[in-house]
């Protein structure tokens, strides 16, 4: 099928095949990226568990960056898919099974079922139904969470789950130095997944349909079909995610279903810059940073300083912080 859509978009005017394999390169500013979480773990020891959760919530961003930067489904509804993964590694680790790959495989797959049944219903309508769709598929989680207290715990959660250690010889400690290892690997993995599938045929459809979705249909493209395939790998990337943050704070309660957590998702990926990827990770890495260090300073304020910082970037950095790091790149080669 791959080879059958790169043959049809290759015919259709502007399309490259030679920049497209350029494109899936990777690059040195690439390689000092990932090369950045190794001298995290020796230079903030201390810090670690707050790493995990920024390892976390990147690969969060990543799983709205594929819905919403590439393929234009708007949602706010990630947070839904969040916290069935979350409550699946919880649930599994509460009746003896607290075997981190199973239950981050369990919520990987219940998670792009659920993604995958809500489509349908998700995709059928315009921008503002689907924002209204998703909205709506997460506030009835949340409510339904917070009422089966028997199973979630309600607001209280469940605490002290019993979560195995990895591979059988890693156990989660205190100082987090395996939670944060395990994080940043599933986060690289993934990441290097999308990253994959994003420089295919399949990813460039998903641009070009998000550009002009008239025309991808001339070129015999099977529009829905994409978008149920990227709307469901988008909800198992969060449901990953979700899974991640159980397991490494054995811990979990309704508030993963929040709707404040989609949407900071939202703003996260406005902030670091939609369709690249990195700019969904740096968007939730500055996001952690800064609300770590404002809400220590002035825990009442730290929301107005965030929403300063946020319009700026949307006023003087088009494309959120990627693009203008990539406007200063461009900058500094037609200087040199």
């Amino acid at each position: 099928m791959s080879s059958v859509l790169s043959d049809r978009m290759s015919a259709a005017p502007g399309f490259d095949p030679l920049a497209l394999r350029r494109a899936a390169r990777w690059r040195a500013a690439e390689v000092v990226f990932w090369v950045l979480p190794v001298l995290a773990y020796f230079a903030f020891p201390d810090d670690l568990a707050l790493l995990s959760q920024i390892a976390i919530t990147a690969l969060l961003a990543i799983s709205l960056d594929l819905i919403l930067g590439f393929a234009g489904v708007i949602s706010l509804g990630q947070a839904a898919f969040f916290g069935i993964g979350a409550y699946v590694a919880a649930l599994l680790a509460q009746h003896g099974w607290g075997d981190p790959l199973l239950g981050l495989a369990a919520a990987a797959a219940l998670s792009a079922l659920a993604g995958f049944v809500s489509s349908f219903l998700v995709l059928r309508g315009s921008d503002l139904t689907r924002l209204l769709v998703t909205l709506g598929i997460g506030l009835m989680l949340f409510v339904a969470a917070n009422q089966m207290t028997s199973i979630t715990g309600g607001l209280d959660g469940l605490q002290g789950l019993a979560i195995g250690p990895l591979l059988g010889h890693f156990a989660f400690g205190l100082y987090g130095r395996v939670a944060y290892i395990y994080s940043v690997l599933v986060l690289f993995a993934l990441f290097w997944l999308a990253r994959r599938l994003m420089h295919s045929p399949f990813g460039l459809s998903l641009r070009a349909l998000r550009q002009n979705p008239q025309r991808m249909p001339a070129l015999g493209v099977a529009v829905h079909a994409r978008l149920i395939a990227v709307y469901t790998l988008g909800a198992l990337y969060a449901g990953v995610a979700g899974a991640l943050l159980t397991q490494t704070t054995q811990f979990v309660s309704v508030d993963v279903f929040s709707f404040t957590r989609s949407a900071e998702l939202l703003l996260m990926l406005v902030f670091g810059g939609a369709a690249t990827l990195y700019g969904a990770m740096l968007g939730a890495i500055v996001f952690m940073l800064v609300h770590n260090l404002l809400s220590g300073m002035n825990p009442q304020y730290w929301q107005f300083w965030m929403g300063l910082a946020l319009i700026a970037v949307v006023l003087f950095a088009r494309g959120g912080l990627m693009g203008g790091l990539r406007a200063i790149a461009a900058r500094l080669r037609l200087r040199g």
